[in-house]
C-alpha cells in the first residue's frame, strides 16, 4: 500500500538552539514510519543577522560585514558543538556553506542591492537545514537533504522572486519522486529558489510558508503542517493582547482575508497553492505537538469573533499633482507601475480629486526609492512609523477600544472589516507656572 505524504515546516523559533533541535527530532520520531518532506527555515534570528552583513558590505565597511559573518558562524559552530562529536563531517559541510557568502563578500557591492541581499541572506537556510538533517541522521531517522534551488524556479526579481510554475513542476517530477523512494524523509530549505542563471532568489521575507505549500502543491500531499510556537491561530496576537482564542477551524477563504490583512502566523501566499488541490493546513505548537492546533480546509462553517492584526512600521504617502490638477487615469497608471517596480506592499490607498494617498510596508529604502522616481511631477507627504489595525468581524467596542491614544490618519471600511491607520498621540509634559 502506498504511503500517503504529508509537508512538515519548522520555522526559526522551533530551530534556534540545540535544545531546540532535539525537540524537533523528538517530534518527528513519532513521524518515523511516515513519508515527509521537512521545509526549515534560518535559526533564530540569523536572517536578521545577515541583513546586518548585507548592509554593512552595501556601505563598503567589508570588514565589518565579515566580522558580522564570522560571529554568525560561529554561533552555528556553537550549536553543532551541543549536538555532534568534534570531527563530525557536519563541520566542514557548513563552512563549504558559509564560504559561498564569504565569496560574495570578495567582490565589491553588486549595484542590485537586491540580487545581493538574495546571495549572502541564503546561507541562513542552507547552514540551519545541513545541521538539522545531520542532526536527524545521527538520531536514527534517516534523512535526504534536498537544496530548494534545484526545485523552485522563479522569475529575476530579487528578494520577491515569482514561482515559474511550469518548470518548478518539470523539476520537482525530476528530482523528488526518486528521493522519496528511498527510506526515511526529505529534508530542504524554506525562503529560496533560483533563476534560469543559477542566481538564488527568494520568495519575500517569512516566505518559507509559501515554500511548505509549493512542495505540499507539487506532491499531491495529504497535508501540510505548519509547527509554530503558539497553539494555533489565535484571534490576535498574544504578545500585544490579553484574552486571546485559538481558531480550531478556519476557511481557506478567511485565512487569505487575514493573511492579506496583515495575520503573520502564515505567510500571505500560502494558501492558495493549497487550496488549488484541497490540501488541509495545520497549524500546531512544536512546544505542544499534542495539541489539536487549528486545521485551515475549503468545509467551514465561516462565523467567527473579532479578529485583530496589526502591521507596525507602515508609511502613509499622500500624492498630489504639482499643478493641482486632477489625479486622472494615467496618473493612476503611472503610480502603479512604479508600485509594483519598486515591489511595494500595498495595504491600503484612498483616491480624492487632487489627491491618492496609499499605505505601504515601509521596509529598507523601498519608499524613499518610490519617491525619488515620482516628485518631479508629484508633490508627496510622507508620515512614517504608522500602524496598520484591522479589525475582521468588527463590533464598534472593540474597534474603539483599540483606538484610544490614537490619532486616526485614514480609514476604510468594508463588509465585516474596518481598516485604520493611526499614529500614537504624543504625551506632551507642562509644568503650570
Amino acid at each position: 500500500m502506498k504511503k500517503t505524504l504529508k509537508v512538515f515546516k519548522f520555522g526559526g523559533a522551533s530551530i534556534k538552539d540545540a535544545d531546540s533541535i532535539k525537540n524537533v527530532a523528538s517530534i518527528l520520531e513519532r513521524f518515523r514510519e511516515e513519508k515527509l518532506i521537512i521545509i526549515v527555515s534560518a535559526m533564530g534570528k540569523t536572517t536578521n543577522a545577515l541583513e546586518k552583513v548585507v548592509s554593512a558590505h552595501n556601505y563598503g565597511n567589508t570588514e565589518l560585514a565579515r566580522q558580522l559573518l564570522d560571529d554568525l558562524k560561529k554561533a552555528h559552530y556553537q550549536i553543532m558543538d551541543a549536538l555532534f562529536e568534534p570531527g563530525d563531517e557536519v563541520y566542514s559541510i557548513v563552512n563549504d556553506t558559509f564560504v559561498e557568502s564569504e565569496w560574495v563578500l570578495d567582490e565589491p557591492p553588486h549595484e542590485n542591492y537586491d540580487f545581493m541581499y538574495d546571495q549572502i541572506i541564503c546561507v541562513g537556510e542552507l547552514a540551519a537545514s545541513r545541521i538539522v538533517s545531520s542532526y536527524l541522521n545521527r538520531r536514527g531517522l534517516r534523512t535526504q537533504w534536498l537544496d530548494a534551488r534545484d526545485v523552485i524556479l522563479t522569475d529575476d526579481i530579487y528578494r520577491e522572486g515569482w514561482v515559474q510554475w511550469e518548470e518548478t513542476e518539470e523539476r520537482y517530477a525530476h528530482k523528488v519522486p526518486p528521493m522519496l523512494e528511498s527510506p526515511g524523509f526529505v529534508l530542504t530549505q524554506g525562503f529560496i529558489a533560483t533563476t534560469s542563471e543559477n542566481a538564488t532568489t527568494t520568495l519575500g521575507r517569512e516566505g518559507s510558508d509559501y515554500t511548505a505549500a509549493i512542495f505540499s502543491h507539487l506532491s499531491d500531499a495529504e497535508s501540510m503542517t505548519i509547527w509554530k510556537d503558539v497553539p494555533g491561530v489565535l484571534t490576535a496576537d498574544p504578545r500585544i493582547f490579553d484574552n486571546v482564542s485559538k481558531l480550531d477551524r478556519l476557511s481557506y477563504k478567511e485565512a487569505i482575508e487575514m493573511t492579506y490583512y496583515g495575520a503573520t502566523v502564515i505567510h500571505p501566499k500560502t494558501i492558495k497553492p493549497l487550496q488549488n488541490k484541497s490540501i488541509p493546513l495545520y497549524v500546531k505548537s512544536f512546544v505542544n505537538p499534542d495539541g489539536e492546533g487549528t486545521v485551515i480546509s475549503g468545509d467551514v462553517e465561516e462565523v467567527y469573533p473579532p479578529i485583530v492584526t496589526i502591521e507596525r512600521n507602515q508609511a502613509l504617502l499622500q500624492i498630489s499633482t504639482r499643478d493641482f490638477s486632477f489625479v486622472a487615469e494615467h496618473h493612476i497608471s503611472q503610480l502603479f507601475t512604479l508600485i509594483a517596480d519598486q515591489r511595494l506592499q500595498v495595504n491600503m490607498m484612498q483616491n480624492s480629486a487632487i489627491s491618492f494617498s496609499v499605505c505601504v510596508n515601509d521596509t529598507d529604502d523601498k519608499v524613499l526609492r518610490f519617491i525619488g522616481h515620482i516628485e518631479k511631477n508629484f508633490k508627496v507627504i510622507l508620515d512614517r512609523e504608522l500602524q496598520l489595525i484591522t479589525v475582521r468581524h468588527y463590533t464598534e467596542e472593540v474597534l474603539q477600544n483599540l483606538l484610544g491614544g490614537k490619532i486616526v490618519m485614514m480609514e476604510e471600511r468594508s463588509r465585516g472589516t474596518v481598516q485604520v491607520v493611526v499614529k500614537d498621540v504624543p504625551v506632551i509634559s507642562w509644568k503650570a507656572s
